[in-house]
Formats: C-alpha cells, sequence, structure tokens
C-alpha cells in the first residue's frame, strides 16, 4: 500500500479540497428542499453534505403534505457562491428531491427559529433574566425557586443575542429547533 504524498507548497486539486478562495465571499444560504417522506431519503441529503465537507449550520425536517407523502427539509449552509450552487445542483440530482429552492437567493424571506433557555439564578440575576426576557418577548414556560426555562422566537440572531445576555445570568442549558423558512410574497 503507498502512501499519498503531497509536496510541501504544492496545492491540491481534489474536489474535497473545499478550503475557499479568499477572493470569493463566504455566505450563509437558506435552501428549502421538498422531498418524498420515505425512509433514507434525509440520510441521502446529508450524506452529500458529509461526503463533500459542506458545513451544515442549521437542519429541520418535517412532512408538509401527508396525502402527497412530502416532507420540507430547510437547511442553512455557508460557502463561495460557487459552492452553494454546487449544492443547489447536487440536491436537484437526489431522485426523491422534488424541488430546491436557495431561499436566499431567490428574495425576500422570513426565517423562524424557536429556543428553550434555561436559566439558574436568585436574587438580583433572576430579576435581570426576567427583565430582559420581557425586552425580548422571551416567554418563561417553566419556573423553579432556581431556575427558569425561557421559550424564544425570532431570527437566529436575536435568539445568538438573547443567549449571549443569558450567559452571565446563568445560562445552563439550550436547545434549538433550527430555521424554518418561507419565500415572502405569493409565490
Amino acid at each position: 500500500m503507498s502512501a499519498l504524498r503531497i509536496k510541501k507548497g504544492s496545492t491540491s486539486h481534489s474536489a474535497y479540497n473545499l478550503r475557499p478562495n479568499f477572493s470569493e465571499e463566504v455566505e450563509r444560504h437558506t435552501l428549502a428542499v421538498l422531498v418524498e417522506n420515505e425512509p433514507g431519503v434525509l440520510a441521502r441529503v446529508i450524506g452529500l453534505f458529509s461526503g463533500r465537507g459542506y458545513n451544515i449550520e442549521s437542519l429541520t425536517v418535517a412532512e408538509v403534505d401527508h396525502a402527497g407523502h412530502l416532507s420540507r427539509i430547510t437547511i442553512v449552509t455557508t460557502g463561495t457562491p460557487q459552492v452553494i450552487a454546487q449544492i443547489h445542483a447536487q440536491l436537484g440530482r437526489i431522485v426523491p428531491v422534488h424541488d430546491v429552492h436557495d431561499l436566499t437567493a431567490e428574495g425576500p424571506a422570513v426565517e423562524r427559529e424557536l429556543a428553550l433557555l434555561k436559566v439558574a439564578g436568585t436574587g438580583d440575576a433572576r430579576i435581570e433574566a426576567l427583565r430582559l426576557a420581557e425586552i425580548f418577548r422571551a416567554n418563561v414556560v417553566d419556573s423553579t425557586l432556581e431556575s427558569f426555562v425561557f421559550e424564544i422566537t425570532g431570527p437566529s440572531d436575536k435568539i445568538d443575542a438573547f443567549a449571549e445576555l443569558m450567559r452571565p445570568l446563568g445560562l445552563v442549558e439550550t436547545a434549538r429547533t433550527g430555521v424554518a423558512a418561507l419565500s415572502r410574497g405569493t409565490e
């Protein structure tokens, strides 16, 4: 068995060498993929990403048409415009995929995420956590003498900001659903 050796200073021409070309900007895109709701479809979609070294920042899946046995996979990913176009094209070639939309490129879209955040604290920290929750329109869905569980819905950056403010107040645990998104307008 021979070992593959790359000379120092040489560049790899592998399809798996996905380091971004620094002349191209890395972008965040939200993709909506309509698929047959059958076993193995999600694994095939995820396999495309893992097999080529693409990153998934967020992934949500739910059945959207029970009678038609269709599910919608919403994927948030990053890459150069060339990588995003490649992901879009490769997703479209998977057999149980009906439709692929790049919501970021197609125009205005609405994106929301739900998060649950457990914050433990007493005294002033507890009062401050409640005050900030009110500002961010987060709801208290569970309360004990030592902790709260907050529910917050909104764009991912809003949830990130709320979590950062809760961290010094006793953030213990976070659970997030991932992004759900729809294009705006009639189409």
